[in-house]
């Protein structure tokens, strides 16, 4: 089975990828690393560069967990993309990453956490920063 890991470079992205390494030691699972770009690859803050995904790569490697990194620019809403390889991987288990949040903004998760609980079909496992 596999875990697909929603990440991003910010500190709820980094907790994400934590959870999922030790669900897939706990499960012996590989591991999908997913950083998506909703728009401009170029401009996106949450779009990890190479070295940072090849330090994605060297942590799994390190944590002796099989994994493919991914980084999506192709316009679609994350959430989405994030749905659409679970399912194409018939994934076990989705963890996300969630950021600490004003008391109006505890009312929505935001529209990719939200939209990610309430429409994938695998679990979803979300991991605050």
């Amino acid at each position: 089975m596999t875990i697909v890991v929603g990440y991003t470079t910010q500190p709820e992205g980094k907790a994400a990828l934590q959870r999922a390494i030790t669900e897939a030691r706990a499960h012996q699972e590989n591991v999908v690393v997913l950083n998506v770009s909703e728009g401009d690859g170029v401009r996106d803050p949450l779009l990890a560069s190479e070295d940072e995904l090849d330090a994605v790569r060297r942590i799994l490697a390190e944590a002796g967990v099989e994994g493919t990194v991914r980084q999506l620019v192709r316009g679609k809403d994350a959430a989405d993309e994030i749905g659409t390889i679970a399912t194409e991987v018939d994934a076990s288990l989705v963890v996300i990453g969630l950021r600490k949040r004003t008391p109006v903004g505890k009312l929505v998760l935001g529209s990719n956490s939200q939209k990610i609980l309430l429409n994938t079909a695998a679990p979803v496992l979300a991991v605050k920063a």
